[in-house]
């Protein structure tokens, strides 16, 4: 089905392209937005699990472009194919979920930080772990900054959670959503 000038694209000619694109398997990365008390969400993911999860304020159209840059340009929107993914992060905002079940496509890590962010992964929920401790576990205890890299570049966060990661002081570090963000995501987890 083509669209003209005269002839608008409806929401049934998309769903029948999106439709068409995955049974021909030409589509790679599907994503959707999903709502979040922070603020709107992007989650992108291929036929092996979520690759890519942006949040507030991070430039949607730059995400986009580098999923396709890296990934492949076959990158559509489709919804539905995130509806899992957006009903556990549901669930783990109303504090009704502290594990997430979602396969990962770990494609845009690789070497150090590809064995940082599985440590992150591992963090159980309610507990934090320092830099340090994350380097020693990604096998190079002296690579804290390379570790902080893997948790300030994390394509997943949330469900690779580097918001509980600390300094060894105990101090917040960092965050790609903000401090505030990190804190209240920290609080989220310790409520009973």
């Amino acid at each position: 089905m083509t669209a003209t000038m005269d002839k608008p694209v409806t929401k049934k000619s998309l769903e029948a392209l999106r439709d068409r694109a995955a049974a021909e398997g030409l589509l790679d990365v599907a994503y959707a937005t999903a709502d979040s008390p922070f603020g709107t969400l992007l989650l992108a993911k291929t036929p092996r699990g979520l690759v890519r999860l942006g949040l507030p304020g991070e430039d949607v159209e730059a995400m986009l472009a580098d999923l396709a840059g890296r990934i492949s340009p076959r990158v559509l929107q489709d919804p539905a194919r995130l509806d899992e993914e957006r009903r556990e992060l549901d669930d783990y905002f109303a504090g009704r979920r502290h594990a997430f079940e979602l396969p990962i496509d770990w494609q845009l890590s690789n070497g150090f930080l590809l064995r940082a962010r599985q440590g992150i992964a591992a963090i159980p929920y309610g507990e934090t772990r320092t830099y340090t401790d994350l380097a020693r576990a990604a096998g190079n205890e002296r690579a804290v900054r390379a570790a902080g890299s893997a948790c300030s570049r994390n394509p997943i966060p949330l469900v690779v959670p580097c918001h509980r990661v600390l300094r060894s002081d105990g101090s917040l570090g960092g965050y790609a959503g903000g401090l505030e963000m990190k804190e209240r995501l920290l609080e989220l987890e310790q409520a009973p």
